[in-house]
């Protein structure tokens, strides 16, 4: 069974760890102390099977405006699981878990930037996040309505949290 929790700073360690273990560098686990650092960070959850701590996910804030106006919207980014523990359900859990969040925080939108076959089937689309200009356009740019009531915006900008664009 996943146990899905919040990340705590005596997790940094183990959450550094997985993302150097599940993205084979470092780049992850410097993005996530940049984004604390700059107080970016809106969930950051771990989990972890049989009490041993096997993923991470972290959603920050972004920066969006759309249709001329701004809105409350959050990048996941990044998402990883030891190696030991992929094809579990892990990545699945934590990222449901912090999707199912982010509505109370008053966030309207989600984005990502990854795997065009495994981020729809949280409801991620790449339609959706092309109506936004951002330096992360493409295919694998995608975006999720986190509010059932939000009028979809025709058009607007996109850029996740400054520490992405720092790390190099």
């Amino acid at each position: 069974m996943t146990l899905v929790r919040p990340a705590t700073g005596a997790d940094l360690p183990a959450i550094e760890s997985i993302h150097k273990a599940a993205f084979g560098g470092d780049a992850e686990a410097r993005l996530v102390r940049m984004v604390e650092a700059d107080g970016d960070v809106l969930v950051s959850r771990v989990a972890g099977i049989e009490g041993a701590t096997g993923g991470h996910v972290l959603f920050s804030r972004m920066r969006v405006v759309a249709d001329g106006e701004p809105l409350a919207a959050v990048g996941l980014a990044p998402v990883g699981v030891l190696p030991s523990y992929q094809g579990l359900g892990v990545g699945s859990a934590l990222i449901r878990d912090g999707l199912a969040r982010l509505p109370a925080l008053g966030t309207g939108l989600c984005f990502v930037l990854g795997h065009a076959s495994y981020y729809p089937r949280f409801g991620f689309s790449a339609d959706l996040a092309a109506r936004f200009v951002s330096p992360y356009a493409g295919p694998h740019f995608m975006a999720l309505a986190l509010d059932s009531t939000l009028a979809l915006p025709e058009r607007g900008v996109a850029d996740y949290a400054s520490a992405f664009s720092r790390l190099g």
